[in-house]
């Protein structure tokens, strides 16, 4: 349990919040029994046992939103769960103080009013009535997808570099082989950059399976990429199989969890698309330098080769 759900249990066992019939965005161990989670997040979606990618509609009483270090996706979620509430509901919000949670109550108030808040486990939960005054217009906008980069791609908050094309994503597509052909793979596909670009590249690919532990990269994904060839897949790859075996897999993986650098995360990946190919199968990964891949993709691949370095991203290309 996080401190920021730790403070949430508080405000309600300690009786400074009622429990009632109620929704809970970005869910984490509910407070008390009977609410309804959303989880985008495979991870934490798979540890709710139930709870849904999206809650699309309804009227509660009560609303729950546990704060995440984005601030853009806070402002999203405020104004989802206002929209989501009955009128005179009461939404409480938690997150910890390390992650902005105490700049977005001053946020929150201004917009909003609050009528309450607390302080625990160095975290913050304040609490508001929904009245007639909605959320700021662009708070409400947050919630759906945003054009970014030249325009012809759509994000959201709440995906990695969700409002750009990262620079090592980018250096990746400059370098990807245009003989890519069969079936392939794009491990952690974000909002679609990567898979788009190979399939205006390479003419040989046959299919491309999109993957990502982040619902909300997949609809946006879903929008970029109209291309026949392309599937898409809410998979965690560091506990669930891939649904195929692949003649390629290109990769941007992730090495971060909450604030901290965790190059296991990757290290799970390259061994997910090592397992993941055909014998001969082509691995294409960018990754931050620095990052100690080198011992896995020796114990994982036939060969690999560095196919550029720019002195902060690397790109590698190994074969199984």
């Amino acid at each position: 349990m996080s401190q920021a759900s730790r403070a949430l249990a508080h405000a309600f066992e300690t009786g400074a919040l009622a429990e009632k019939r109620a929704f809970f965005l970005r869910a984490e161990d509910p407070p008390f029994d009977g609410i309804d989670c959303e989880q985008s997040f495979r991870p934490a979606f798979l540890k709710l046992g139930q709870a849904k990618p999206r809650i699309v509609d309804g009227s509660w009483p009560l609303g729950l939103v546990l704060l995440t270090k984005h601030k853009e996706e806070n402002f999203a979620n405020v104004a989802r769960a206002w929209a989501l509430l009955e009128d005179g509901g009461t939404l409480v919000c938690a997150g910890a103080n390390e992650d902005g949670a105490a700049s977005l109550e001053k946020h929150v108030a201004k917009a909003l009013g609050i009528v309450d808040t607390l302080s625990k486990f160095h975290c913050r939960v304040f609490w508001l009535t929904k009245g007639e005054k909605p959320p700021p217009a662009y708070w409400r906008g947050l919630a759906g997808l945003q054009p970014v980069s030249d325009s012809t791609w759509r994000s959201t908050p709440g995906i990695f570099a969700w409002d750009r094309i990262d620079d090592g994503s980018a250096l990746l597509a400059n370098h990807l082989p245009d003989d890519l052909s069969g079936h392939v793979a794009d491990f952690g596909c974000g909002w679609g950059y990567l898979s788009r670009e190979a399939l205006l590249l390479a003419d040989g690919i046959q299919h491309i399976d999109l993957i990502d532990a982040e619902h909300l990269a997949l609809d946006a994904a879903r929008t970029n990429i109209t291309d026949e060839r392309a599937s898409f897949h809410w998979l965690d790859l560091t506990t669930e199989a891939p649904p195929h075996t692949y003649d390629a897999i290109i990769c941007n993986p992730p090495f971060h969890t909450g604030r901290a650098s965790t190059p296991e995360l990757g290290q799970q990946m390259i061994d997910a698309a090592s397992r993941a190919l055909r014998p001969g199968g082509r691995f294409c990964m960018v990754a931050n330098r620095g990052l100690p891949y080198e011992r896995m993709l020796k114990a994982n691949f036939a060969s690999f080769e560095t196919l550029a370095d720019n002195n902060k991203f690397r790109v590698t290309r190994a074969l199984r």
